[in-house]
């Protein structure tokens, strides 16, 4: 069966909205500068974001939204990976998706209209043993009159300092659940910094110790079996858009470079040892930005696993590749902290290794379609 790739007007006009807005208010300095800052979240750039509305587009009007879909919120994602901006839309959008398909009318009524209103929002759902599969947690969960006593930990927990709301998968007995803590649950929670390849990010463990949600902070059942899938369906599209936007900024660096370095006399551009892989790079953009608007349409679609799975390895092993040739192409300076190319390569191999890499989507893939 065929499938259309739509692009619409109003995504038409939110990627030229957003890259412009990104590529005036996050520049490869500023990314720069807030590595040494004490936090990645920069809460003047968020303010602008919720002013422009985009941490609403994706929530029903009913509760506080726009009313568009996650497709709409594609264009913007991709347009913050061309700046490598650290903005927790993403995290936040993993948030609302959850509560979306799985929170109860009370936890939504809660919830999305702070959401919407800029409220930041991020997930904990990884273990020290790192598996993809969200449905299978290890953090344990104790019925305790009427809610959950929490016990363990998670890690890699993006922009857990400034979050208003933590979503945290744990196992009660033998099925997942998810439980919403607000910052004040957090309170008696232990964080603690952790280091990782891409440093634009600032990553946490959140260690619990007898912490106890009560029953309406809590997704039991199908509900969370559907929020759970809600969030990796969002997670695969939306880490591809990021993926998308860093392979555009990845080969403008390298055209930069091979158009203005030279050596024995004629610029490196002329030489098709380096013309080729750059026309890789290019190629490999242009096929991950079809499987991306492909799944950004199917996005709602029942049967869209194959669709989302298949644009999330496309656009992460092309970032992978754009941004090893790029250090490569820079020779020995490419190696160095000061080349902005071991930027872009950092953030690939941090995209490409979250919810699954590409062998652990390809073997799901193999399952789906043969």
């Amino acid at each position: 069966m065929s499938v259309s790739i739509e692009f619409s007007k109003e995504q038409g006009m939110m990627l030229d909205i957003a890259q412009r807005f990104c590529a005036e208010r996050w520049t490869v300095e500023q990314v720069r500068s807030q590595l040494l800052a004490d936090s990645s979240f920069d809460a003047d750039l968020w303010t602008e974001m919720v002013d422009l509305g985009w941490t609403a587009i994706a929530i029903p009007e009913a509760h506080g939204g726009i009313g568009q879909s996650l497709a709409e919120v594609v264009p913007i994602v991709e347009s913050m990976g061309r700046q490598l901006q650290t903005a927790p839309i993403v995290s936040s959008q993993l948030v609302v998706q959850a509560l979306l398909a799985g929170g109860s009318e009370a936890q939504k009524q809660r919830w999305l209209p702070e959401l919407a209103e800029g409220a930041v929002g991020t997930v904990a759902l990884v273990e020290d043993d790192g598996s993809w599969l969200l449905k299978e947690c290890g953090l344990a969960a104790r019925a305790v009159d009427g809610g959950v006593q929490l016990d363990g930990f998670k890690g890699f927990v993006t922009d857990a300092p400034v979050a208003q709301i933590v979503l945290v998968s744990a196992r009660l007995g033998d099925e997942p659940i998810l439980v919403l803590l607000s910052r004040e649950d957090l309170a008696g929670a232990t964080l603690e910094r952790q280091t990782v390849i891409d440093e634009t990010r600032r990553s946490y463990r959140l260690s619990f110790d007898g912490l106890v949600a009560s029953g309406d902070q809590i997704m039991a059942g199908d509900a969370a079996m559907a929020a759970l899938g809600a969030l990796e369906r969002t997670a695969w599209l939306l880490v591809a858009a990021e993926a998308c936007g860093g392979i555009a900024a990845t080969l403008n660096l390298i055209i930069d470079y091979l158009g203005s370095r030279r050596q024995f006399g004629q610029l490196i551009g002329g030489y098709q040892a380096l013309k080729h892989p750059t026309v890789d790079v290019l190629t490999g953009l242009e096929r991950a930005r079809s499987h991306l608007y492909c799944a950004a349409t199917r996005a709602q679609d029942e049967d869209s696993e194959a669709t989302l799975r298949m644009a999330k390895v496309e656009a992460c092993d092309s970032f992978v590749f754009a941004g090893d040739r790029a250090v490569q192409f820079h020779g020995g300076v490419g190696f160095t902290y000061e080349c902005d190319a071991q930027l872009y390569l950092r953030r690939a191999l941090w995209c490409q290794h979250q919810f699954g890499d590409a062998f652990h989507h390809r073997q799901r893939l193999g399952d789906l379609l043969f």
